[in-house]
């Protein structure tokens, strides 16, 4: 093939595709997209250049001198928005653990990895230490993915999260370190003149991160950059940032645009969950590009390179030098024994290691070390096996040690009512875990006196975020009478539930013509399919209205449901094998059978009230008939007298 735009439709087809389909059926992205690029490379050879001989390196042949600086421009931005990431507020009470984990968990991950590599792999022991320090990285592309799927608790992700992103630019370093030696010193270079170079460079490349990200941070508090240039600026800002620090010392712009990330963070920047947005958008197109160039590069030969002692190394690394790693480098660290446990098993390679092990391997066959050619298939390996093994048993073993909620998603209501209480109660009595938020202490004193979940405090603050685990909650319900806040935290939200999961009150009954109302892009969708304005379902709560749940069966199918509805009720949500489903003004809900539907309903006639009411006017009549002859009898008899 040499047709470059339809070798990028065809990479972006694919990549894309594989990340929809994990989304779809709740798989790990990367694993797909390394089947993919497999497939479309090294089995059906489809992006085989024309001239390229049988063993040659598709990929690199397609895009030639382009190939390196396309994986490290991807690699660069992907790292930065990892570091954008790291709140240094997420590390209250976790400071020790990570700091363990990193200094001196690499280290130990390091030499443990480098004596796999040398005594199981067989690589020669200069190879193994440079392999050793690519094996520390943990890929935040495969950490954050997995720890959305997994619902974990805060403390476990937190250090996770963390872990994969800093370390990912120190193994890289390492790397660098070991390949200084190599080469330089095979050209008469001392250790003391290399490890100083190295030691300068990395202190010069962390402060230029540290430089731009406070520049960055000040240009854009003090207006100095419009809205619409943000992200872009932001953009050309890590790219010159990282080719700065690659000028100092050859990869250092790793670290030096992790640091960057981290700063800008940290620096209460307005506009920065917008920035973070449109970064993890170009992010997921670059992994998602960038995996399937690389597993496309792959070749035959250096799959079948994968022998018995490849496979031994990879479970050595799973089974001995990570679960070693954590224990030892975390004695001391306070973290409880099933947090240990858990990160001792989860450490997922990504995309970071195997390009940089694609940069190396090239580099160590060209400087005479033949071992260099297994670094790659060796990386592909380890992220297959622990990307689908830690990707298919992090649930099952975080809810096994209690560190993940057992339960189905669960629903946030944000605003206090009588109606926001009354259904928070009826989802609790449906076992759906349910928790109403609200400022007003006042406000939420009918929904605590439904023994109903409560949090005090303003959603949309940092704080909260401390306080309250949002990955428990699968769907938002904004049913305050304030409809800007409501807009604003559907759309502040959005990102972290998506807006198909978040539902807001029709606050004052507007149209969406009426000049007063607000954007439809500011909003969840629509709660409830008439789109009834809160004041009236507050008076049909305070008329008597109540929910009413119903389970439909082959005995008592949807089409009879429906004709037994009242005319005026409101179906809410129904509820099935797949979860929740909400009606609103955009998509009305359609109940199947084995649905359990929970329907707003007027207040249902009291039988024995209309029974006593009919009763009584009998009676009543019955005694003014039975008082007719005995007033006629007392009248004749006064007459009498």
């Amino acid at each position: 093939m040499d047709n470059l735009v339809l070798a990028f439709a065809i990479i972006g087809v694919l990549g894309i595709g594989a990340q929809w389909l994990a989304w779809r059926f709740n798989l790990p992205a990367i694993v797909l997209m390394a089947i993919a690029g497999v497939i479309a490379g090294p089995v059906l050879n489809i992006f085989a250049a024309a001239g390229a001989g049988p063993g040659d390196p598709p990929m690199e042949a397609l895009f030639g001198e382009f190939y390196r600086p396309i994986i490290a421009v991807a690699v660069a931005v992907i790292l930065f928005e990892g570091g954008l990431q790291l709140n240094i507020s997420e590390l209250r009470g976790l400071g020790r653990g990570v700091r363990q984990l990193v200094f001196p968990g690499v280290l130990i991950a390091w030499f443990l990895g480098a004596a796999a590599a040398y005594l199981i792999a067989g690589l020669s022991w200069q190879v193994a230490l440079l392999f050793g320090g690519i094996m520390v990285v943990t890929g935040p592309t495969v950490i954050i993915p997995l720890l959305r799927q997994s619902k974990l608790n805060s403390r476990p992700a937190t250090l996770l999260k963390w872990e994969g992103i800093v370390n990912d630019p120190i193994g890289a370093l390492l790397a660098v370190v070991v390949f200084e030696f190599l080469v330089i010193g095979d050209h008469g270079a001392s250790s003391t003149d290399i490890i100083s170079s190295l030691i300068v460079a990395a202190i010069l490349a962390a402060g230029a991160g540290y430089g731009f990200g406070k520049l960055t941070a000040v240009s854009f508090r003090r207006g100095w950059v419009p809205e619409y240039l943000k992200p872009p600026v932001l953009l050309a800002l890590v790219l010159v940032c990282f080719e700065l620090a690659n000028l100092l010392q050859h990869e250092a712009g790793l670290l030096s645009v992790t640091a960057m990330g981290v700063t800008l963070a940290n620096s209460k920047i307005a506009s920065i969950n917008d920035l973070r947005l449109f970064k993890e958008n170009i992010t997921i197109m670059l992994v998602s590009g960038v995996f399937i160039i690389l597993t496309a590069n792959l070749t035959m030969d250096s799959i079948r390179s994968l022998d018995w002692s490849s496979a031994l190394f990879l479970l050595a690394m799973l089974f001995v030098v990570r679960p070693l790693t954590v224990f030892i480098a975390t004695i001391g660290s306070g973290l409880p024994w099933k947090e240990r446990l858990l990160v001792g098993w989860i450490a997922p390679r990504g995309i970071v290691a195997v390009a940089v092990s694609s940069f190396f391997g090239a580099s160590l066959v060209a400087e005479g070390y033949a071992d260099g050619a297994k670094l790659i298939p060796l990386a592909f390996g380890m992220v297959f096996a622990t990307v689908v093994l830690h990707g298919f048993t992090i649930s099952p073993l975080a809810k096994a040690l209690g560190l993940a909620s057992r339960e189905r998603p669960g629903v946030l209501i944000v605003g206090a009512s009588p109606f926001s209480a009354a259904l928070a109660a009826k989802l609790k009595d449906m076992e759906v875990p349910v928790t109403v938020a609200d400022t007003s202490w006042r406000r939420l004193k009918p929904v605590r006196l439904a023994n109903v979940p409560t949090y005090y405090g303003e959603i949309l603050s940092e704080v909260t975020e401390h306080h309250m685990d949002l990955n428990r909650f699968g769907y938002l319900l904004a049913l305050g009478g304030n409809e800007a806040h409501n807009a604003l935290v559907a759309t502040d939200l959005a990102p972290e539930l998506s807006r198909a999961a978040i539902f807001q009150v029709n606050a004052r009954g507007k149209d969406e013509e009426d000049r007063k109302a607000l954007s439809y892009t500011l909003q969840g969708q629509t709660f409830l399919h008439s789109a009834v304005a809160l004041d009236e379902l507050m008076r049909r709560h305070y008329s008597g209205w109540v929910f009413q749940r119903t389970r439909l069966s082959e005995e008592y199918p949807p089409e009879q449901y429906k004709k037994d509805l009242h005319p005026e009720a409101e179906i809410v949500l129904v509820m099935r094998k797949g979860g929740l489903t909400f009606a609103s003004r955009e998509a009305e809900v359609k109940p199947e059978i084995g649905d359990v539907v929970l329907a707003y309903i007027p207040k249902p006639p009291d039988v024995k009230a209309e029974k006593a009411k009919e009763n009584g006017g009998k009676d009543a009549k019955d005694t003014k008939e039975n008082a007719k002859p005995a007033a006629e009898k007392e009248n004749l008899k006064s007459k009498l007298v």
